[in-house]
This record gives C-alpha cells, structure tokens and sequence, in this order.
C-alpha cells in the first residue's frame, strides 16, 4: 500500500473512526483502525465490536492494499503535523510497519493483518429512510439526558426510537427514562418510517451518532432491523447493535390528566434552584416548592450546612401545595426548555393529596416535547 492524502482530510476521517475506540482493549485489533487503499480513496474502519464507525476520503494512492494501524497514535500523529501538509502512508510486506512520513517527519508504526479486523454485516437493515439532520439533532439532545446510567438496568441504558400514531399522524420518537425522569420528543415521521421495527440505541451509540451529525450534510440516512440501526452521513457511516431488551410501556407514566398549572420564567428558575440547591445533600438534592397564588417559595433545609430559600413570581392560582424533587432533574429539564417559559402540570390534590405523583413539564414553544418527574417527599 503507498499513497499520498492531505493532512485536514486524513484528520477529519480519523477523527471521525478513532473515537469508537476504547483506549484500553484486550483484543489487540480492536486498538486498530482499518485501512483501505482504493482506486483514489483512502477507508477508515474502527469497530469495538458492538459500534463500526467507516469514513473516506480521496487520495492519491500509487498501491492499493489494506493494513491495520493503532488508531489512537494515527490520530495524534496526524493532528500534530502542520496544517496542510502532504502525508505519504506506506506499507509493504518487507517492512512489518506503516510508515508515515510528512515532509522531513517520519515514523514507523506496528500494523496487524487486515484479515484479522472485523467487520459488522449490514444484512437485515430496512431501506434508507431519509431524515433531516436538524430534526434527528433534535430528537437527541431532548431525550438523551434521562438515558439511565445504571447498568443493571440494561434496558433503560439507550434512547427507544419508534414510531406512532397519534391523532391520525406519524410520528418518529425518541423516549429515555432512568425511573425518576422521563423524557420525550417526536416528530412528523419521515417516508418509509411506518412499521418499521422499534429500536434501543445504546448511549455510546446515541453519543458517537450525535457527534457525527455536526459535519453532517442537510440529511441524514437511517435503517433499521431488530437488530441493527445503521447512520449514514453521507461518506461516513456508523453501524450499532441495538440493545437487546423491551422497553417500557411508558406512556403509562405520562400524566394525563394534571389539572394544576404553574407556569414560571424558565432562566429565573434554574438559577434559583441551583443557588437554593448549593446546600443540599449530595445524595438527595432535593428542593422543596412551596407553591401559592403568584408565587412559589424554593427550599433547601440541611442539618450540617443550614437553610436556603429563594421566592420567585410565577402564573399560578389554584390551592396552595408543597412538592419536592431533585434539583439536578429540575435543571436538567430547565436547560432543555427553549423558550422563557416553562410550564408544570401538577396532580390535582383531590386526586393526590401526597402530592407524590408525576409531574408533567412542558415547552410552550416546542409542541413535541414532555418531560415527566417523579417527586421526592416534600
């Protein structure tokens, strides 16, 4: 193999493979990246046998051929070098090494055989359905804050993305929860998106998918199986498996019926529940609302550290209550609400005098988003 790239293409091609890669592996060519010299292109593949992220990007190569190289010191080599060079690759089978040269630059790296690298099939995956970037982005960055960190719960760990109909409309959605939040986003559903299979993206997946939309065209390609879900960002590609457990049935958390509504300026509020919250137990974080016509009162009681509170106006006038929740949650939510407003519909007390049931948050600007939160004792 012997070509020659320019240093930004070969960058960006490996910064889009490498990161799949784990930094620690106790399979040696999972530490590697693929390499495959075509007729004018140059391949990438790196896999961690759950994930395969693939890229190209044009060369001129003298001899085809493949080789596996250590990803992690490619990418650092290559994002040394000075912008704009020139960057010679070769291998040949007398020198067990690829040699990676720019200008008076040169290095020797160790290379395992191509033959060994794995490669996930595509087999079974539906026809590309085509997504707008923006709208896909979009699906993401408002759910993926509830994906469950806690890995017993294997099932909780992803993003359930499936479609519906509701209203006589089809709908694309994207559903996480850990059991205390729940989050939701949807969309009109794209052509060819009916009755496709739902699907569990793990969190890596949803995180390295996430992070390719950024150089991604205007659209994006999507298929899916039962097994499979495959990203397609015009040369780049990333392949996953899918986790492999039955989501909940989550609408049945979703409050229908909460009848209190207090609406609140959203920045206002999530600074004051962060100042309130500075007290808090680590463990807990827990804010309580004291909420009343015009105003709700945010408190924070700790035996060590002492007492916070902070009053903000808010557009609220049914029968005073008092409910806590974990602060974190609240911001979290906070930060995903685009407009000034957010919106929360409580439990009527009638219905809940704990006041212990979910809480329905709402943007007034975005009509397909909801996020649930499950109360702590006030």
């Amino acid at each position: 193999m012997k070509l020659t790239i320019e240093r930004t293409a070969l960058l960006k091609a490996l910064g889009h493979v490498q990161s799949v890669v784990e930094r620690r592996n106790t399979i040696p060519i999972l530490s590697n990246v693929l390499l495959t010299a075509g007729r004018d292109t140059l391949s990438f593949s790196a896999t961690d046998l759950d994930m395969e992220i693939t890229d190209s990007t044009n060369a001129l190569v003298d001899v085809p051929g493949q080789i596996t190289a250590p990803a992690h010191t490619l990418y650092e080599i290559v994002r040394k070098l000075p912008e704009g060079a020139d960057v010679a690759l070769s291998y040949s089978g007398e020198d067990p090494r690829l040699q990676v040269q720019a200008g008076r630059y040169k290095v020797n790296l160790p290379v395992l055989p191509a033959g060994d690298f794995p490669v996930m099939s595509s087999d079974g995956l539906s026809p590309t359905i085509t997504v707008d970037t923006t709208d896909l982005m979009r699906l993401i960055d408002k759910t993926r804050f509830a994906i469950s960190t806690e890995e017993t719960r294997y099932y909780l760990t992803g993003i359930y993305l499936h479609s519906v109909v509701e209203d006589g409309r089809q709908l694309l959605r994207a559903v996480a929860t850990d059991g205390h939040r729940l989050a939701l986003a949807e969309m009109p559903a794209p052509e060819g998106a009916a009755g496709l299979p739902g699907v569990i993206v793990p969190r890596k997946t949803i995180q390295e998918a996430r992070r390719l939309m950024e150089d991604a065209g205007e659209t994006i390609g999507l298929r899916i199986s039962s097994q499979k879900v495959r990203f397609e960002f015009g040369a780049a590609a990333l392949i996953s498996k899918v986790i492999d457990g039955s989501f909940p049935d989550y609408t049945r958390v979703i409050p229908r019926d909460n009848t209190r509504l207090m609406s609140v300026d959203n920045r206002l509020f999530a600074a004051a529940v962060d100042r309130v919250a500075t007290i808090s137990s680590e463990k807990s974080r827990s804010v309580k609302l004291a909420v009343e016509a015009g105003k709700v009162m945010l408190m924070v009681r700790n035996m060590e550290t002492g007492q916070a509170t902070e009053e903000l106006e808010v557009d609220y006038d049914g029968e005073p209550f008092d409910i806590g929740f974990n602060a974190r949650y609240l911001m979290d939510v906070a930060g995903q609400i685009g407009g000034e407003t957010a919106e929360f519909r409580f439990a009527d007390r009638a219905a809940s005098a704990t006041m212990l049931d979910p809480v329905l948050a709402l943007d007034p600007t975005d009509a397909g988003v909801q996020y649930v939160l499950m109360p702590l004792r006030a």
